[in-house]
């Protein structure tokens, strides 16, 4: 096992304000070496360079588009960029995110939701994968963890999400699969699922409510997210998550919107539990 710095590979880090630049921060502040994947090289620089001047080691590696040509040479180039050095932990944090009435929805949309949140995410897994599967293993007991972002969208559709939706169903199935056939090499994939607005950019941006901005109870912290995904990386064999579901105070709180059972049944189920045992 090296005893240099482990690199971790952030897709999709946007404009810096969000979840994958709150991740390469997370990491580069546990000692990783970050190698940051997005479509914008001025972004690339401006987070890199934030990360390098709090004296920590980054570099961006900018893709056109997030296809697996261009997913295949941004790992060839990170290889290059720090040779011999092994890498160890993965984030996928890309999505096409597209909120239409079904009607709406064209065939491109969808064959743009299908390419992103699962051809790609595919692509990226593969590259993952075979970083990971012959090194040894490190003092957490694993070779390599694939970290997934996904979102509510995973779990269930609703009145506008059908494509984005669809898409990723696809790729929650993707990270089962990988991680019942890449756990027993100890290879750690997790799928962290993001249930809530998360403050970044954007939502500063969108938010017609902006009390929701300093309001800890409605949205996520992008640095608490990330926390998770250290936390994942960092486990221990014995323990592995699998699925992560993250979401502010006031989120946890809707049931029915989880998928879960509606109110009349969990009322019922209660009071039956009360009768037969008390």
């Amino acid at each position: 096992m090296s005893t240099q710095a482990p690199i971790c590979v952030v897709a999709g880090v946007g404009n810096g304000s969000g979840t994958g630049a709150a991740a390469a921060r997370a990491f580069a502040n546990n000692g990783y070496s970050v190698a940051l994947i997005a479509r914008n090289p001025e972004h690339l620089k401006n987070i890199a360079d934030e990360i390098c001047a709090n004296g920590h080691d980054a570099a961006g590696f900018p893709v056109t588009s997030y296809t697996y040509e261009h997913i295949h040479g941004a790992f060839d180039e990170i290889k290059k960029h720090w040779p011999n050095r092994e890498i160890r932990v993965t984030v996928w944090n890309v999505a096409h995110n597209v909120r239409r009435p079904f009607l709406e929805i064209t065939e491109q949309i969808v064959q743009d939701s299908v390419q992103t949140n699962i051809v790609a995410a595919f692509a990226f897994a593969r590259e993952s994968i075979l970083a990971f599967k012959d090194l040894e293993l490190n003092k957490h007991g694993k070779r390599g963890a694939l970290i997934f972002t996904s979102a509510t969208a995973a779990w269930r559709g609703n009145t506008t999400t059908s494509a984005f939706s669809a898409g990723k169903h696809g790729e929650r199935a993707l990270a089962q699969s990988l991680n019942k056939e890449f756990g027993p090499q100890n290879i750690h994939v997790s799928n962290v699922i993001i249930d809530g607005p998360i403050l970044n950019g954007r939502l500063e941006k969108l938010a017609t409510d902006k009390s929701i901005l300093d309001n800890e109870d409605l949205r996520l912290d992008p640095a608490s997210i990330a926390a998770g995904y250290v936390y994942i990386a960092h486990q221990d064999r014995t323990a592995w998550t699998f699925e992560l579901d993250r979401g502010s105070a006031r989120t946890r709180k809707v049931v029915k919107s989880a998928g879960m059972a509606p109110e009349w049944l969990v009322t019922l189920l209660v009071s039956y539990v009360r009768l037969k045992f008390n």
